[in-house]
Order: C-alpha cells, then structure tokens, then sequence
C-alpha cells in the first residue's frame, strides 16, 4: 500500500484556508496513493476554542474529507474538532474512498494544556480494514502510552499518528515511533505539523514511515513536506512469521 503524509503549516483557526490548502496538496498526490494523513485537528490547528471551531458531523471539515475521498478515490485520516451531545472532542475521522467513515476520539488529552478541560477523553480504540489491511489509527499524545497501543495478537498491521507534536520535544516524537513499530510488530506512520501556531508553540515536523524492525524507511524535514512510502504487508508477515516474538506477551485486557 502507497500512503502520503502532509506535514502542514496550519493557518491558525482558518478552517476555510486549511482546508483549500490541504485540497491542493492532495490534488498533487500521484494517482496510486491509496491512503493519505493529515495532522491532528488539521482544520484549525491545536485550539482550546471548541466552543467557537466545534463542528458536527454535518460541518464543513468531515463533509471537504467525504468530497475529497470520493474525488480522489482514496482514503483520508485526520483529527478535527467535533461536537456531538454538547460534547467536544478531538475526533480522528478515517474516510473511505466512497465517502464512508470511521471515528475515533483522541484518549489521552494534554494535561499540561487545557486540552482535558475543554474536551472529552475516547473511551474505545479503533481499528479499520483497507485495501487488505488493519489500520489502527491514534492522535498525537496517545504516542506516549504504549498500553493503549499493543498489538496483542497482532490485530492490526499499520499505526498511524497524526499530531501537532511540538518541536521542544520532537526527540521524543522521534524515540517513541520506532520504538511503537518494534514493540507491535507492525508499520508505525506519524504524520506531524510544522510552523508556529497561534499559541507561539513551534512544530517542526519529522513525519516519518518506520517498518517492524524500527527502521526509517521515509522521513520528512522541518518544512511543508509530502512524504510518500510504500509498504508491504507481505515482508511484515514473513517477519512475523520468522519472529514471533508476540506469543511471549504478558495476556492483559484494555478497558475503558
């Protein structure tokens, strides 16, 4: 599978020029890229001004993701600000290339931000089939909580982060994805912003496409970049058919 990360430099709280610019960055993917990535809460960037950018499933973002997919014939996953109940959420949307979708709700929020005042924790984690493959999809600071990711039983083959990680501790943005690719046996994507946002905080990218063994297999610098990778699901389960180093887990079970 041919994926493509977007590190963007998000125009702060302009959904209209977020997404007019994400249109124009996917428009210029190759036409075999089955799957694309945005960063976490793409639309806006990382705002604790929900009650203001708060969109339900019927707002502008979600319907520009369903549009887009359906043009380009292609999957896209990003985080947007949603509403739902008189609730907000930092809401992952995984969009399938005929316009259906899959969510999920950011679980750990930034306790050293307003993040878990303002929004509501996900509670169940997702994982979806594309294209022959097990997608399990994450935003931003679940990287840091390797119990919410484990693979046990290998139930999914791809990881996929998008995230507004900041560069003042980009090395461990760095440290932790490879380190998620070995521990799980799987491919680890994370998908990172770039520039200031609104809050001064600076992002510098390093989105990046690590394989089961922990290697780098593409990675992008500080800037706008489009990073494209192909992956093969056949060399991930000949490893993991040659070390099967899961069936020596410890056996526990994830609750909410």
């Amino acid at each position: 599978m041919k994926i493509a990360l977007l590190q963007t430099d998000i125009v702060w709280e302009d959904r209209h020029a977020n997404l007019q610019y994400c249109t124009d960055r996917i428009n210029a993917l190759p036409d075999d890229v089955q799957l694309a990535a945005l960063p976490e809460m793409f639309s806006t960037g990382f705002s604790m001004q929900p009650g203001k950018l708060a969109e339900t499933e019927e707002g502008d973002a979600l319907g520009w993701l369903r549009e887009t997919a359906i043009r380009k014939a292609i999957a896209i996953a990003g985080s947007i600000i949603a509403e739902e109940g008189g609730k907000y959420f930092n809401r992952l949307f995984f969009v399938f290339p005929d316009g259906s979708y899959k969510k999920y709700d950011k679980r750990h929020l930034f306790s050293m931000s307003e993040e878990p005042q303002r929004y509501t924790a996900g509670v169940q984690r997702l994982v979806v089939e594309y294209e022959g493959w097990r997608i399990c999809p994450l935003i931003c600071y679940d990287l840091r909580f390797p119990v919410w990711s484990r693979n046990y039983g290998d139930v999914y083959d791809l990881l996929l982060y998008v995230a507004n990680w900041p560069a003042a501790r980009i090395n461990a943005w760095d440290a932790l994805l490879p380190a998620r690719a070995i521990e799980n046996h799987c491919y680890v994507a994370g998908v990172n912003r770039c520039g200031k946002d609104g809050a001064g905080i600076a992002h510098n990218g390093h989105s990046q496409v690590i394989d089961c063994k922990g290697t780098v297999i593409a990675a992008a610098g500080n800037d706008g970049d489009t990073l494209i990778a192909t992956l093969s699901l056949e060399k991930l389960n000949t490893f993991r058919a040659k070390f099967p180093a899961g069936k020596d887990a410890d056996a526990f079970i994830l609750n909410g």
